[in-house]
C-alpha cells in the first residue's frame, strides 16, 4: 500500500468509526480462508461488517473518535466487526466465537464506553434493536379486550370480596 492509499484509508475508515454504534475487536490467528468467509457473511447477514488491516493505520483511523480509547486492542492478528446498531456485530462475533475456537474476543466499544470481552458477551447477550421493536408491536397489537380484563381485574376482585362479606353478614 502507498502512502497516498494509506491516508485514503486512514479516512476513510475514520469516518466509518464516526459513525458506527459498537466496534468488537477479536484475534483471528489460525482461522482459515473458508472461516474467515463465513464469519464476514454472518456479521453481514446481522448488518455489520468486517475489517482486517494493519494495526498502526486502524490506531490512526480511531485518532480523533470517542473510540480512541480502545486502540491498546489492537496488538497481533487484529479483526475488527463494527455495526450502527449497538448489539449486532457483538451478537455475531461471540455466536462465531463460540464455534470456533481460533476467534478470541478481546474487547470492543459502544460509543465511550469501554467494553472487555465480558462487556462484549454481556452486550450480545442483549435482544436487538429489530427484536426490541418486534416486541414492542406486539405489545401495541394486544386487543383492547385483554388490557381492559387487566386494568378491570383489582375491581372485580374487591367486588367478590365484598359480596362474601355480604353474604357473611346476611347469614348472620
Amino acid at each position: 500500500m502507498e502512502r497516498a492509499e494509506k491516508r485514503e484509508f486512514v479516512a476513510s475508515f475514520n469516518e466509518v468509526l464516526n459513525n458506527t454504534g459498537v466496534v468488537v475487536v477479536a484475534h483471528y490467528a489460525g482461522l482459515s480462508v473458508a472461516e474467515m468467509t463465513a464469519f464476514r457473511s454472518q456479521v453481514r447477514a446481522a448488518g455489520g461488517s468486517v475489517k482486517v488491516a494493519k494495526n498502526r493505520l486502524v490506531k490512526l483511523a480511531l485518532q480523533g473518535t470517542e473510540l480512541e480509547h480502545i486502540a491498546g486492542l489492537f496488538t497481533g492478528p487484529t479483526v475488527i466487526a463494527y455495526s450502527d446498531d449497538p448489539v449486532a456485530a457483538a451478537k455475531a462475533t461471540v455466536a462465531f466465537a463460540k464455534t470456533s475456537n481460533n476467534l478470541v474476543v478481546l474487547g470492543g466499544a459502544l460509543g465511550t464506553t469501554n467494553l472487555n470481552a465480558d462487556g462484549v458477551k454481556a452486550l450480545a447477550e442483549m435482544p436487538s434493536l429489530d427484536e426490541l421493536r418486534a416486541k414492542l408491536v406486539g405489545m401495541i397489537q394486544t386487543p383492547a379486550s385483554r388490557i381492559a380484563q387487566v386494568v378491570n381485574a383489582p375491581a372485580g376482585q374487591l367486588a367478590r370480596v365484598f359480596g362474601a362479606y355480604a353474604k357473611k353478614d346476611e347469614a348472620a
